[in-house]
């Protein structure tokens, strides 16, 4: 059996946005008592991740690694067409993940305990974003 479904996430701009509850209700909605769901965004100034989902300071740390690690503006960057923001988001993203795949057991995404699905939002504008779930199962 294979199930898709589709989420749209709306951006205030960058940061993290979960995503997990929207990807289990799909997974859910599949009737997949064991499988896979593939988490797909459709974008490549924004990514996934697995992420601690109880402290909200790992997710404000992790942006400021990724800050220093890739800042905008740095002068090493000539694509720069839609803002100083422009190429650090793209390296951010290729640096992250696009696709995520997460088992189904007992009907459920198996998730640890600490750990939510995020959508990382790497531009600094508002941006609305695309996101495919597909389940694998039976």
């Amino acid at each position: 059996m294979v199930h898709h479904g589709e989420l749209s996430v709306a951006t205030r701009g960058r940061g993290t946005y979960e995503i997990t509850r929207e990807v289990a209700r799909i997974a859910g909605e599949s009737g997949a008592r064991e499988g896979l769901a593939t988490v797909w965004i459709h974008h490549t100034s924004a990514s996934l991740i697995v992420c601690e989902n109880a402290d909200p300071s790992v997710r404000r740390d992790l942006e400021a690694f990724a800050a220093r690690l890739v800042p905008d503006g740095d002068r090493l960057f000539t694509h720069d067409a839609e803002g100083d923001d422009d190429m650090p988001a793209h390296v951010r993203s290729v640096l992250t993940q696009t696709s995520i795949g997460i088992p189904i057991l007992g009907g459920e995404l198996a998730l640890g305990t600490w750990q939510g699905l995020y959508l990382w939002e790497h531009r600094t504008s508002p941006h609305t974003r695309r996101v495919t779930v597909t389940v694998i199962g039976a």
